[in-house]
């Protein structure tokens, strides 16, 4: 399977609208007065910190998602960051933000057990 790479800079820009929009409305949310009610308060600073989870996932993909495009742009997209091999377009197709051949990736992550 030949790797797209027009398709993966719709696919990663799209994702990052998503996102982008995602964060907006939980800062927006998260900017709501506090209830006057304790008992209010206690569930609001519960859903706060789900958000507070939540938004930190989305930014931590955007950032994912802002360097797969300027590995798009400098031409090093779908080349392993690690060992400078490509990495396969079918691990791209399914994480278009891939930084990492399935080899380094699973290297990594057994490695930080």
């Amino acid at each position: 399977m030949m790797l797209n790479k027009t398709e993966a800079r719709s696919r990663l820009t799209e994702r990052l609208s998503v996102l982008t929009a995602q964060v907006s409305r939980i800062e927006d949310e998260l900017g709501q007065p506090l209830d006057d009610d304790f008992a209010e308060q206690a569930i609001d600073r519960e859903d706060d910190e789900a958000l507070d989870s939540l938004e930190n996932s989305a930014l931590t993909e955007i950032e994912s998602i802002r360097a797969a495009i300027a590995r798009l742009d400098s031409g090093g997209y779908g080349i392993c960051t690690s060992c400078g091999e490509p990495i396969a377009a079918e691990r791209l197709n399914a994480l278009p933000a891939a930084e990492e051949c399935i080899g380094c990736a699973t290297a990594g992550n057994v490695a930080k057990r």
